[in-house]
């Protein structure tokens, strides 16, 4: 398996340098690709190379992330990425793009509408964190003893976030991929930074905006892994009630990495959402 994804270009925000790159004919209609914890732009891989022939498609890691800026003292709370996504849109000069966001991703472009101003012209949620409870005992024992789970020995370390990403995926990671979503969380920097994403975030930035939902604006499509152990497929509906609408397009034995389970199901749905009338 080939491997040749690379962000060529940079943007020094609010919260360290990010890095992004740009797919497709610059003037065609964009569509910007936000991903999730832990993983990197890297899990939209295949769906921005498809996009790219009818879109200009811009992909970014998030500060804390991917091979995004790491230092101690970073903020990489939810709050902090729902103002550097704003920061990106004004740096781009996108006014209405089309956003596709998976996972915490989804809070990210949720807070960056309501609470910064961001608009959109479509918005379509993958498997997203957006309605209380959220969080995995897991996630919260490894957020309250950041500094603690941080001192493992590095082999340690590499195993649990192994395990922790392969989690995601219901049919099983390819081991190259694997590699990939892992890479950037090894090392002393990338060590520290896994924990300090975990510990930094939790369900007060969803709850902080979760009574707004009914503000949001553009068209919405929310899709869901029938299969996503993470965060249940009930919150479909559910989040669908409170966004004015809303619907919900489900990806049949897909966990909550739906990218990499069903990447033709998912790439279909979303291409459906860009092009249909209205």
């Amino acid at each position: 398996m080939t491997d040749d994804w690379n962000l060529d270009r940079t943007y020094d925000s609010s919260s360290g340098t990010v890095r992004w790159a740009t797919f497709g004919t610059p003037g065609d209609p964009p569509v910007v690709l936000l991903h999730g914890t832990p993983w990197s732009s890297y899990t939209w891989r295949g769906t921005a190379r498809a996009l790219a022939p009818r879109h200009q498609v811009f992909v970014w890691d998030m500060p804390g992330y991917g091979h995004s800026a790491k230092h101690e003292g970073q903020d990489v709370s939810l709050a902090a990425q729902g103002r550097v996504f704003a920061e990106l849109l004004a740096h781009w000069g996108l006014e209405r793009p089309a956003v596709f966001a998976h996972d915490f991703g989804g809070c990210v472009a949720l807070r960056a509408h309501l609470l910064h101003g961001a608009r959109y012209e479509r918005l379509a949620l993958v498997d997203p964190v957006a309605l209380a409870p959220w969080g995995s005992p897991a996630y919260r024992l490894l957020g309250d003893r950041a500094e603690v789970f941080g001192q493992l020995p590095p082999a340690l370390h590499a195993a649990l976030v192994r395990e922790y990403i392969r989690s995601a995926s219901h049919h099983g990671l390819h081991p190259a991929v694997l590699d990939r979503l892992v890479a950037p969380w090894l090392g002393e920097a990338g060590q520290s930074a896994f924990y300090r994403q975990i510990e930094q975030n939790g369900q007060r930035w969803t709850d902080e905006i979760e009574g707004l939902y009914g503000q949001v604006e553009p068209p919405v499509l929310i899709c869901w892994g029938t299969a996503d152990t993470w965060i249940p497929v009930d919150r479909a509906q559910r989040l669908a009630g409170l966004i004015p609408g809303s619907r919900v397009r489900l990806v049949e034995r897909a966990g909550h990495l739906v990218q990499e389970d069903a990447p033709a199901e998912l790439t279909a749905a979303l291409l459906g959402f860009l092009h249909e009338a209205g």
